[in-house]
């Protein structure tokens, strides 16, 4: 499937993900957001609800919106986004998650339309309820517009653009105002965003592929293997070299 964006509904406590080499344990009726970047083993899972769709089928709708396929809750959010189901509002959800069943029951012509519809609807509950949980308040809406597009366009470029000035001229914003736009919401700089999202990229090309680190460092932008050994010991602690070898005992 192209691009795909995925909610999963964990419906026990106790369910064990792993995301991006990290393990998170999931409670009862708590929602996460993934998309295809996401590198996910699932290890402890017994009972989860799973709605998996691709920009194609739902971008065609308000893609510029916070509830868009560049939404909040896929690129908008410092950090995985998690957020429990309110018990107020427990029934909504079962409600519309029983019409998707009932509706893919169906077989007319007005199927996709009715699916497009009740997906938008399940993504807006989804988007007010991390909202109001995340303190997305505290911040206008237009900055929240700009911090979603610049994680947005991170994940598009950041195999060739480095610095967040480059960023900030497609966003047209100074680098400044991002970074105080940043410091409002978020416990990451911008740049943080940008080698937060090289490493990971090293590190799913590390333990997943069979690239020589020369390959993994042109690919993900550095010019020679000195320095990108030097920013990934930095951050991770250990050479590539080593990571890999780990990543091979494990």
């Amino acid at each position: 499937m192209e691009s795909p964006l995925t909610f999963v509904w964990f419906e026990q406590d106790s369910s064990k993900i792993t995301i991006d080499n990290i393990d998170y344990r999931f409670c009862k009726n708590q929602i996460v957001s993934l998309t295809e970047f996401h590198k996910v083993d699932i290890s402890g899972v017994c009972n989860a609800k799973l709605i998996r769709f691709n920009r194609a089928f739902y971008c065609i709708i308000d893609h510029d919106s916070e509830v868009g396929c560049k939404g909040i809750l896929f690129f908008g959010a410092s950090q995985l986004p998690v957020f429990d189901i309110p018990v107020e509002e427990l029934e909504k959800f079962q409600t519309v998650w029983k019409m998707f069943e009932i509706e893919l029951q169906s077989n007319d012509e007005l199927q996709l339309e009715m699916l497009q519809s009740m997906l938008k609807r399940f993504i807006i509950m989804c988007t007010r309820v991390f909202k109001s949980q995340e303190n997305y308040h505290k911040i206008e809406n237009a900055s929240i517009d700009i911090i979603r597009e610049y994680n947005f366009l991170v994940e598009k470029h950041f195999r060739t653009k480095n610095t967040v000035a480059e960023y900030a001229e497609m966003l047209h914003k100074s680098p400044k105002t991002l970074s105080n736009l940043f410091s409002k919401l978020s416990s990451k700089r911008p740049l943080q965003f940008i080698q937060d999202r090289k490493m990971l990229e090293a590190k799913r090309l590390l333990r997943y592929t069979d690239k020589s680190i020369k390959e993994i460092a042109y690919e993900i932008g550095f010019e020679d293997l000195q320095t990108f050994g030097r920013f990934f010991k930095n951050h991770e602690g250990l050479s590539p070299t080593d990571f890999k070898k780990a990543a091979i005992i494990q």
